[in-house]
């Protein structure tokens, strides 16, 4: 009977995991989360759940949920070494979404996973994570860093979010009030945000073989102004909400104004934009004639240039609009809801 030599031990680190850099990226956090926290959260950190206390001031309080994650721009990211605002994407995505319920977004919770981990890389994608929390009231209470090796390239990973607010059960948009005459306010985006990346990187690649990429765009330079991340309407639309009965929120994000303003309106009824209400950027107009694409793609694949629709009673409109541009919003009148008929949900003309 034959015996082996025994193997040499292969450690976890060998494997391709190194928990000792997990532990360096929790210390760096630990600091940037701690400046996000807000009354209900009981616990820091580092737990195996996270704990919240839903704030007494609530009297029937319906949690709202949401998740997403910032898509193909972060293969930009990845090329441009450009890691701190792909966090803000990431809450804004979330938390924009939760509050067109009228819901305040109370706690965040992300995923990032790698496949080896960068300590440098993911503390700059966190810190801008904890930026976004922080911007918009929500606490980072949690987690999960995920190193995974063989499962995504070197210097290459994924992000995933998650933000869970509150709203009290009367006061919960749903758009069922939204009625012909109602006025449509467009609040400005900061850019693409985070939707239609796939046909912004096939821009840019055409315009790098053509020579054609311009050194800015309105005023930033051309990388600047292509990851500018999405802008947090949290606190503005908040202000708005608590002064003005606002009667349905839309935010535009992948599938452009046409596909989102309708999932905020009751049947019968329509929106009716007007061209040239808002302000297409020196960026949209880029995108639009190096893609060779009409107006209607535009506005179903960009926000071009509205981030958040805001209806109101026409009565409210004026008074809304001052509000929200007293907060630092770019505010334009850009339509009005009219009965829908045989139309389509959005026209633009």
């Amino acid at each position: 009977m034959s015996s082996s030599a025994p193997s040499t031990p292969i450690s976890y680190k060998d494997a391709g995991v190194d928990i000792d850099a997990g532990d360096a990226l929790v210390e760096r956090i630990k600091p940037l989360a701690k400046k996000t926290m807000r009354e209900g959260v009981l616990a820091g950190i580092g737990g195996f759940g996270a704990l919240f206390e839903v704030p007494k001031r609530y009297k029937e309080p319906v949690l709202v949920s949401g998740t997403d994650g910032v898509g193909t721009k972060l293969k930009l990211a990845f090329e441009w070494n450009m890691h701190d605002t792909v966090g803000i994407d990431l809450v804004a995505m979330s938390v924009n979404d939760v509050l067109v319920q009228g819901a305040e977004p109370l706690f965040f919770l992300d995923y990032f996973a790698c496949g080896k981990l960068d300590v440098d890389t993911a503390a700059a994608v966190v810190g801008g994570i904890a930026k976004g929390c922080e911007l918009s009231g929500c606490a980072l209470i949690g987690g999960e860093t995920a190193e995974m090796p063989g499962m995504y390239p070197a210097g290459e990973y994924d992000l995933a979010g998650f933000a869970v607010g509150a709203v009290e059960k009367s006061k919960i948009l749903t758009g069922k009030d939204v009625a012909p005459g109602d006025v449509v306010l467009g609040l400005a985006s900061h850019g693409v945000h985070s939707n239609g990346f796939s046909l912004v990187r096939k821009c840019i690649d055409r315009a790098e073989s053509q020579g054609t990429v311009p050194a800015t765009l309105d005023g930033k330079p051309f990388k600047q102004a292509i990851m500018e991340p999405t802008r947090l309407y949290v606190k503005n639309v908040l202000a708005a909400l608590a002064a003005h009965p606002i009667k349905a929120l839309a935010h535009i994000t992948g599938g452009g104004l046409l596909e989102n303003i309708p999932r905020v309106l009751p049947d019968g009824t329509a929106a009716h934009l007007k061209k040239g209400s808002w302000p297409q950027t020196e960026l949209f107009a880029w995108l639009q004639k190096t893609a060779g694409i009409d107006d209607i793609e535009m506005n179903r694949t960009f926000n071009n240039g509205i981030g958040m629709v805001v209806v109101v009673d026409a009565a409210n409109a004026e008074a809304t609009a001052a509000t929200l541009r007293a907060a630092g919003e770019q505010v334009y009148a850009i339509g009005t809801i009219a009965a829908r008929g045989e139309g389509a949900a959005v026209v633009v003309a």
